[in-house]
Formats: C-alpha cells, sequence, structure tokens
C-alpha cells in the first residue's frame, strides 16, 4: 500500500483521487489479463494519480479498455475527458442519460460555477474535457462489457440519481456502487464496523427508488461493496439497514418541515441530530464537534437535496 493506492483482491485496486482529503473519493483499478479499467475518476487533479497507479502495476496508458463513471457529479466523472486524452483506446461508458453530459461538459461546468464561485470551480474541478462522441458508449439494464474476458455488469440503479448505473463484478461479487449504497469515510469507522452516511444531494433524489436499487444490488448477494466514499465495505445487509433507516429518518423529518419558512436550516439541524445519534449508537467516541465537522458539506448537500425532493413532490 502507498498513499496513493492500496492494492485489494481480486485485481482491485483503490486510488486515493485527492479530493477534498484523504481517503475522501475514490477511483477504482480493475486489471484483468493485461486489461485495464477505471471505475470513477475524481476531477481532473486525479488524472495523473490514476495514471501514476496504471504505471506502478506495470500498465501503459493503451492497455485502458473502459473509463465507467458511475453517474456524471464530477467528484465521480470530473476528469472522465481528460483520462481518455491520456488512454488513446479507452472507451467511455457511460449512462444514457449521462451521455451527453459527458460530451458536451458545458452545463455541468456551468452549475458547478454558480454553486461554488469561479475561484473554487478552477481550483477543484479545473476545465471539464470534453469526452469524444465516436468514443462514448451508453449503458442498458444488464448489459455485459468483457474486460480481458472479465465480465462486468451494469444496473440502472436509481434514487441518488436517474443517471447512476452501478457495476457488478463476478470475479470478487461485488458492486461499485458510486453514491448509491452511501458514503463511508473511514474516520467514522468504529469497532461495530463502518458507518454508513445517506448521500441525498441534489436534485435526483428520490427515496422510493433509492430503496428498490439497494434491495435489487444486495439480492446479488455481494462480498463487498466497493464505494467511491470511500472504499471496499463487507457485511452490505447490515450497513443496507443503516443506511436505509437514516433515510427514512430523514424522509420523515423533511414532511414535517415542508412548511417551514426556514426549511433548509431545520432541515441541516435535523439531519445533523440523526447522524450524531446513529454514531453514538455505533460507538463513535469522537466529540460532536468533529463529527459534525466531518459530515458537514454532507448536511449540507443532503439538506439541499431533500429540499429539491420536497418541492419537486409538491409541483408534482
Amino acid at each position: 500500500m502507498t498513499s496513493l493506492y492500496q492494492d485489494l483482491p481480486h485485481g482491485v485496486t483503490v486510488v486515493d483521487t485527492g479530493f477534498v482529503r484523504p481517503r475522501f473519493d475514490a477511483s477504482y483499478l480493475i486489471i484483468e489479463n493485461g486489461r485495464a479499467a477505471f471505475v470513477d475518476t475524481g476531477p481532473n487533479n486525479a488524472v495523473p494519480r490514476l495514471l501514476a497507479a496504471l504505471e506502478a502495476h506495470g500498465l501503459d496508458r493503451s492497455d485502458v479498455d473502459y473509463v465507467i463513471p458511475t453517474h456524471v457529479h464530477l467528484d465521480h466523472a470530473g476528469g472522465a475527458g481528460l483520462l481518455l486524452r491520456e488512454a488513446p483506446r479507452a472507451k467511455l461508458v457511460i449512462h444514457p442519460r449521462g451521455a451527453r453530459h459527458m460530451i458536451d461538459p458545458s452545463v455541468l461546468m456551468e452549475g458547478v460555477r454558480a454553486v461554488y464561485g469561479e475561484e473554487v470551480a478552477a481550483r477543484d474541478y479545473g476545465e471539464l474535457v470534453p469526452a469524444p462522441a465516436e468514443r462514448v458508449m451508453t449503458t442498458s439494464e444488464d448489459m455485459v462489457l468483457e474486460l480481458g474476458g472479465r465480465p462486468l455488469r451494469f444496473m440502472d440503479t436509481p434514487g441518488h440519481a436517474r443517471h447512476h448505473h452501478c457495476i457488478w463484478d463476478e470475479a470478487s461479487r461485488g458492486w461499485f456502487t458510486g453514491d448509491t449504497f452511501g458514503i463511508a469515510y473511514p474516520e467514522l469507522h468504529t469497532a461495530q464496523g463502518p458507518y454508513m452516511v445517506p448521500a441525498t444531494s441534489p436534485v435526483q433524489f428520490d427515496p422510493e427508488a433509492l430503496h428498490a436499487s439497494v434491495a435489487r444490488l444486495l439480492d446479488a448477494q455481494p462480498a463487498q461493496m466497493y464505494l467511491t466514499h470511500y472504499g471496499a465495505v463487507h457485511d452490505a445487509e447490515k450497513l443496507a439497514v443503516q443506511l436505509l433507516a437514516q433515510i427514512d429518518a430523514m424522509v420523515l423529518a423533511a414532511r414535517e418541515l415542508q412548511a417551514a419558512p426556514d426549511r433548509h436550516d431545520r432541515l441541516k439541524r435535523a439531519f445533523a441530530d440523526i447522524y450524531l445519534s446513529e454514531l453514538r449508537r455505533h460507538g463513535a467516541a469522537d466529540s460532536e464537534e468533529k463529527l459534525l465537522a466531518l459530515l458537514a458539506t454532507d448536511v449540507e448537500l443532503n439538506a439541499q437535496g431533500l429540499g429539491s425532493w420536497l418541492d419537486a413532490e409538491r409541483s408534482g
């Protein structure tokens, strides 16, 4: 293991993209019979790390067959176009709802600048590189790609986003889950195992669809879940119970606060209370201040996501 990557069994390597903080955002390098694929890329700044991991495993850039973002949020797909430029034979494999944003990322870039401002957008994401249309493949339900003879199967998994798919790796009996199966920061692991944080960021969160997607992932009886945030986790049935119970509590709190004039701030407080309560039950001993600092971005984005969901439900 190095500070940049960790080799797991079955030819899977988790690469720390360096986004935000150490062990926050992962890309996965899969190697089979001298052929390689990356699942999720991190932002542009991560691409040198991905290429370094490839080189450390004795592979050339021309050995990369596929670049596979789980969805088009930029902590997962921001570096995809640049990585394609560096890996001349690779195809971009993307959910059909996300393909146009990879071919023409201008809307994604405008959204990032609107939310974070020009300076932060430039620092964290750079300028997105378009993916050449002729190198883009879209997925369909149960589609199988062969990587050096190794089957990778795709499942449409809405809930976090409608442009999200997960990838089943039969060789390791594991799912590459993007954000569908939530988040498990290593800093929040306890003696009871990982603590699962829901990922309900705007604007396409759908709790009913997410429940269904998680159930379908569990149907495969996975041995592990490869989380983008962060690393491989096991005991998926147990983790799913924790994840979905918190989502249900968040949805209940959101419904109760739907008409509140200060709804966003009250959603943030309610969600922080839900997470702190579950963390204490889970054996977390750190101070409330430290725990909330680690979860501050998630509290903010999840409150935005539930607010967007409430508004869409009311207008629909």
